[in-house]
């Protein structure tokens, strides 16, 4: 009898017949196993693609809201760095099944959760990079608003405000969401090009940025001598724990999801070697030009100012403020695209999948995005950080838990790849759901949940990420155990 999949010699496998499973309520172009012949990312794809996510104004921001919550410079490149490297180890484990495979983030889940219950982790994550979406629009809108407002004197509050922001605003805000789902909808190859030139393009940009402040505030010494406000080991700890959970929040959603990128890779040496590279080193490079340009903000105009697109208008020069806003702008499309419409089109797409097909799981998206209100999350640092980031990591960090459990200690790597697709299959389980992975899943995101509310677990609460991810991992083997799965290649 023919197997039903071809073994590669580099260890990635595809499916001899593909066109067998195009019956299956299951399945539809977007969640079908990319062919090997058309896995052609390369380490740099994979590199830009970090580099062009990293180079982005919540980066940005968020460096600067660990200064102004009392840590030295060096304290919030440290926590940075650390929460990227420890973030990147669920990234590494979890992007393996997609390069094997070929499959997306939700087909992938399916072996763990069920066939339909893959939905839970699935939807979970779609929710997080919606609200994700709606935040990097807004802050799209705001560049393209204050561009506006540069090349049109006076043109900025030309329609009067509505809900405290003026109706252009809400109009630029209008504008930058629709040319993200414009990008969607010419494909994957598009995102792919979108992202190869977004990141040396930012990066040159930023770069630029730094030195103007460096030379405007007298050189670095004058910059970086602030020892911060938290002396006492105590009051650093109680800023240090809550910062890392919230860096590791950051990218918490891609832990789960780079299925959907490494898919196409050429190589597991090149996704490894690619996002190894790239991610600690590009995030802590940004976030130190974020530090070393708000804290010259302070010698420059007096205060402190963490907001790069605030900082672009006041510059004279209308040329300046245009160059200024338009990288804001690449930087904030490149990240939006990427980390927060592929993941969700394709969540939505695997719950519906006669349904829905990637396009219209962008569209989705870019509703839902506007739907949570972004500009309510970013009104202030502490609920953009310890609310936002935070409070969704718990969840993220549960699923993450119970997926590399599963791969790595249950399955062992090996994965039957017809049966993901097949509603009668080896990962239907009960009625298509796994109740144990849900029940694990559920447990560790509620869990830290409860410190929000109630104090002496607070605690808790500031490490839901570490929280989640080893409650609902040991939960999960607990109440698999025995289980060693042997499914066929």
């Amino acid at each position: 009898m023919t197997e039903p999949t071809i073994t590669h010699p580099d260890g990635r496998i595809e499916l001899r017949e593909p066109q067998r499973l195009e019956g299956s309520p299951l399945f539809n172009a977007d969640l079908a196993p990319v062919a090997v012949a058309r896995r052609t990312w390369t380490t740099w794809d994979y590199a830009a693609l970090w580099i062009s996510m990293a180079h982005c104004i919540p980066t940005y921001t968020m460096a600067a809201g660990l200064i102004s919550a009392g840590m030295a410079w060096w304290q919030a490149l440290a926590t940075i760095l650390l929460g990227n490297l420890i973030v990147l180890v669920p990234i590494l484990l979890n992007s393996h099944p997609g390069t094997k495979y070929g499959i997306p983030f939700p087909v992938f889940a399916r072996a763990a959760y069920g066939t339909r219950g893959s939905n839970v982790p699935a939807l979970m994550r779609a929710l997080v990079a919606c609200g994700w979406f709606g935040i990097n629009a807004w802050i799209g809108g705001a560049a393209l608003h204050t561009l506006f407002g540069a090349l049109v004197p006076g043109g900025a509050d030309l329609l009067g405000a509505v809900h405290g922001y003026p109706v252009t605003q809400w109009l630029a805000f209008l504008a930058f969401w629709a040319l993200n789902l414009l990008i969607i909808y010419r494909g994957m190859e598009l995102v792919r090009r979108v992202e190869r030139w977004a990141a040396p393009f930012v990066l040159v940009m930023t770069a630029i940025l730094v030195v103007w402040a460096v030379v405007r505030a007298g050189g670095l010494g004058p910059i970086m001598a602030s020892g911060g406000t938290l002396h006492a080991p105590g009051a650093l700890l109680a800023v240090f724990i809550p910062s890392l959970t919230a860096t590791i929040g950051f990218w918490s959603t891609l832990s789960l999801n780079m299925p959907d990128f490494t898919r196409f890779g050429s190589s597991q040496r090149a996704q490894a070697v690619g996002q190894i590279a790239a991610l600690p080193s590009t995030m802590t490079v940004f976030a130190g030009m974020g530090i070393v340009i708000t804290s010259a903000t302070v010698i420059i105009y007096g205060h402190a100012i963490a907001d790069p697109i605030a900082l672009g208008a006041l510059f004279g020069n209308r040329l300046v403020v245009g160059i200024a806003m338009f990288t804001v702008v690449i930087a904030t499309l490149a990240v939006n695209i990427a980390a927060n419409v592929v993941s969700p089109a394709n969540d939505f797409a695997n719950a519906f999948p006669r349904a829905i097909d990637f396009k219209r799981g962008g569209l989705i998206t870019g509703v839902l995005g506007i739907a949570m209100m972004p500009w309510e999350l970013l009104k202030d640092a502490d609920r953009y950080i310890n609310g936002w980031l935070v409070g969704y990591s718990g969840s993220l960090g549960a699923v993450a838990g119970v997926l590399i459990a599963d791969y790595w200690l249950v399955r062992r790597c090996v994965l039957d790849l017809p049966a993901l697709y097949a509603d009668t299959g080896t990962y239907r389980y009960r009625r298509g759901f796994h109740v144990e992975a849900i029940a694990a899943t559920v447990i560790g995101a509620v869990v830290p949940l409860f410190g929000l509310w109630w104090e002496p677990m607070r605690p808790v609460y500031r490490g839901s990420w570490f929280v989640g991810f080893v409650l609902a991992g040991a939960l999960y083997l607990m109440m698999t155990r025995g289980r060693r799965a042997a499914a066929p290649r």
